[in-house]
């Protein structure tokens, strides 16, 4: 019976894990990606980080549900068309923010060779849109995945 209940609480804890769609990077991008993967911190915004599946060296999860996850590799988002976005700095690395209608927040990077995209779940975000959680992440992305532009943290 021991062994029914182990074999149980396996699958179950296999399925509440989070499944981030995995990008498909360039080559370049890859190698970028894989090295921010080796640099990403344990804990964000206070959570733990968790296995992701699939597993991925392009994607990263944190927290127990809803998760805040990490995409590095993502194709250019639409919002970077639109004049009118703005990005925030944050520890030097800059996000272009975008709500989600679920409440979530979607950052990603501009101006840098691999785009990378976060998504802070409402209860992480708030109501006020709070990215502090990202203050986390921002020695990884500047270590493996360095600006194109230099000087970019002096841009409006």
């Amino acid at each position: 019976m021991a062994v029914l209940l182990g074999a149980a609480v396996g699958c179950s804890a296999e399925g509440d894990a989070p499944h981030p769609a995995v990008p498909t990077p360039t080559a370049r991008q890859a190698t970028l990606c894989r090295a921010l993967h080796g640099e990403l911190p344990d804990e964000v915004g206070g959570l733990k980080r968790h296995a992701t599946k699939p597993a991925s060296d392009f994607t990263a999860a944190w927290g127990d549900g809803p998760w805040i996850e990490l995409r590095c590799g993502v194709p250019r988002p639409k919002i970077f068309d639109d004049v009118r976005t703005k990005a925030v700095d944050i520890d030097g690395v800059r996000w272009a923010p975008e709500r989600l209608s679920d409440g979530s927040i979607r950052v990603t990077t501009p101006l840098r060779p691999a785009y990378i995209e976060v998504t802070l779940p409402k209860e992480v975000a708030g109501d006020g849109g709070d990215m502090s959680a990202l203050v986390d992440l921002t020695a990884a992305v500047q270590k493996a995945v360095p600006s194109d532009v230099p000087g970019d943290a002096d841009l409006p």
